[in-house]
């Protein structure tokens, strides 16, 4: 027990530092651009390379896993996305801070990402896996407020390259104390080569990148559109803190409520409720319903992550965890720079972001469907089904 909690503790951790790295490159783009004379096109060149070398490498990550142990992937990835931050500091012309963000960052960000950290709790956690994961990803929310927080604090005293490399250096501490505390890995047992990965769960696959296509969108770009309407960039950026604050509090509420509901359950609710979210997001002219989208967005955000890979790794194999869960990662990725694209458009043609967060509703809406209890609709029908021909026969 006393193993589960430090692994889950230590994940935790490893999710700040990593998605906080990776959450905060978008607040260094402004200041970026000034002080190291890039274009708007250069980063977001940059931005793109590393989303797109993140979905493919998944497959590769979980190969790695499964052969070398989660744990030894995971500070490999911290090391990688740190340094970028280091080396980031130091580069002089825009192919160089191209190269640095797409192979430190990308590389880096999918192997300290999610798959990996499923994984690693995955076979330590054993049955209570969803309940683990979920606390683990508090750090996620962790890392989201307070990295963008400590870069733009820096941002004064120190300079963006200061910043850089102020953050890439506690990257690195917080990887060294990492490796001291994560305890070492036994070898997966082997299993047979037919053992099950994915089969039967393209329904929950698809809800994932469903997930997907509305969670970026909304993350990177309510602060733009709460601009849009009026509000200025000091007041969007805590729509993001709001939500990260909200999304913390109801991954350690989905911690307890895994004690007496099943994850489809749960999954179902999350996905409704997040499309609650996009309605008021699409539909808000003012203040409050644009606060009230963010917070119940948060609450319904990140969530689907741990309920998702609860199912899925039901049925995974511990020397498979890594490959069987490459599948999802790669939809998931896929999923949000297609999404991110159409969202542009969307706002190209309109001058708006809400045609897009209104097609969000229908995508959660449909998420929700595909992510339900099907086995237990099956098995209602079938027994409804074998009860109307018990009464048909009696009947005659």
């Amino acid at each position: 027990m006393m193993g589960q909690r430090r692994v889950a503790g230590a994940a935790l951790a490893a999710q700040a530092v990593s998605f906080g790295l990776n959450f905060s490159a978008g607040v260094f783009f402004a200041p970026v651009s000034g002080a190291y004379g890039l274009s708007a096109t250069t980063l977001a060149v940059a931005a793109g390379l590393a989303t797109a070398v993140t979905g493919p490498a998944q497959p590769v990550v979980g190969a790695l896993v499964d052969r070398l142990g989660a744990r030894l992937v995971l500070l490999a990835g911290l090391t990688l996305i740190s340094t970028g931050y280091v080396v980031l500091a130091a580069v002089r012309e825009p192919w160089q801070f191209v190269a640095a963000y797409v192979v430190f960052g990308g590389l880096g960000f999918a192997a300290s990402s999610s798959l990996v950290v499923t994984a690693l709790i995955g076979r330590s956690a054993g049955d209570r896996v969803g309940a683990a994961l979920a606390r683990a990803a508090v750090g996620i929310n962790l890392g989201q407020v307070l990295v963008p927080w400590a870069a733009t604090a820096l941002f004064g005293p120190v300079g963006v390259r200061g910043a850089y490399l102020a953050l890439g250096l506690t990257g690195l501490l917080a990887m060294a104390v990492l490796a001291a505390v994560l305890p070492r890995e036994g070898r997966p047992v082997p299993e047979p080569s037919g053992a099950v990965r994915l089969r039967g769960k393209g329904r929950l696959l698809a809800s994932f990148g469903l997930h997907s296509a509305t969670l970026y969108v909304l993350i990177l770009l309510l602060p733009k559109y709460a601009t849009e309407l009026g509000w200025t960039a000091a007041e969007a950026g805590r729509l993001v803190a709001a939500g990260a604050v909200a999304a913390a509090i109801s991954q350690l509420a989905v911690a307890r409520l895994l004690r007496r509901f099943e994850p489809e359950t749960l999954l179902r609710a999350v996905h409704t409720v997040r499309a609650v979210a996009l309605a008021l997001a699409a539909t808000a002219t003012g203040p409050l319903p644009l606060i009230a989208a963010a917070v119940v967005f948060g609450t319904a955000s990140f969530t689907v992550i741990p309920l998702t890979m609860t199912l899925l790794t039901r049925d995974l194999g511990g020397a498979r965890l890594g490959r069987g869960l490459a599948p999802a990662w790669v939809i998931h990725q896929v999923s949000a720079g297609l999404a991110l694209g159409v969202a542009a458009a969307v706002h190209a043609a309109t001058g708006s972001y809400r045609g897009y967060f209104a097609l969000g509703v229908a995508l959660s809406l449909t998420a929700a469907i595909l992510a339900g209890p099907v086995p237990a609709v099956r098995t209602s029908l079938t027994a409804l089904t074998t009860r109307w021909i018990y009464r048909k026969e009696n009947a005659r």
